[in-house]
């Protein structure tokens, strides 16, 4: 049939084919097996279903003077695909993948803070109520960002995006705020009582800069010796053109009347 191998399918035929013309001895276990269960056999693939990204929004409707809860659907343009991708599995996206992603490009220095995604039951997201921002057991991240905004979107009427954003990231930085005072205080009271902390994060770069710069000034002070001494090769010493006579007309002035003396 052209490109399409069919060995597989036929592997019970083969093996029965096998046995009645005296290959082999004894049927194999699986024959009978295969025989009730035989593989499929079709062979052409249905592309998979696309995927719709559902959102929750409470709206008023017109007509209606209570908010209700709407679940809108965004519909996908089909993208093309090259014929090597055409069955691939569609990627499942979320709401929260564009928030995170929006959150992240605006605040790129919270990916640097260490952060623990260790879980012991991996449930652990629903002992978190998002009415704040804050929870008990989890340290404030990016992720409580994103998902206080998206329970802004999902429970306030009549609420946009950017005013949910806005929302959770005064909170953020509300509390951001708090910490740093938090741990300053910290710092103060052991100090008062005895302790002594090694140099700051800001001391350290500035010491690691002074050696990078003095390491570059000796590396510059020898690059530069290196380029004179090639001019120097190419060019060669300057020559002084009847310098000698002058010399020896000068000192001969300079001893004649010394001499007229004696």
């Amino acid at each position: 049939m052209g490109k399409y191998n069919l060995t597989a399918l036929r592997v019970r035929q083969t093996a029965l084919a096998q046995k009645a013309n005296g290959k082999i001895s004894k049927l194999p276990p699986w024959v009978d097996i295969v025989g009730d269960i035989p593989p499929a056999q079709v062979l052409v693939r249905n592309q998979p279903i696309q995927h719709q990204l559902v959102r929750q929004r409470v709206k008023t409707l017109p007509g209606s003077s209570k908010p209700q809860v709407v679940f809108e659907t965004q519909q996908k343009h089909p993208a093309k695909k090259k014929p090597s991708r055409l069955f691939q599995p569609v990627e499942i996206k979320y709401e929260e993948d564009q928030l995170r992603r929006e959150f992240f490009r605006d605040h790129p220095w919270e990916l640097a803070r260490p952060r623990i995604v260790l879980e012991s039951t991996g449930k652990d997201f629903e002992k978190y109520d998002w009415q704040r921002l804050q929870q008990p057991g989890k340290r404030l991240d990016g992720e409580s960002v994103v998902q206080r905004q998206l329970y802004l979107l999902n429970t306030v009427p009549n609420i946009t995006k950017s005013e949910a954003y806005d929302i959770a990231r005064r909170e953020f930085y509300k509390l951001r705020l708090q910490e740093d005072i938090e741990r300053r205080v910290a710092a103060e009271e052991a100090e008062a009582t005895g302790a002594t902390f090694g140099p700051t994060m800001l001391e350290v770069g500035m010491e690691l800069e002074n050696q990078e710069y003095e390491r570059w000034k000796a590396w510059a002070k020898m690059e530069a010796q290196v380029q004179d001494q090639r001019a120097a090769a190419f060019v060669g010493a300057p020559e002084t053109v009847g310098g000698d006579d002058s010399l020896s007309a000068d000192s001969g002035a300079a001893d004649g009347p010394a001499v007229q003396q004696v």
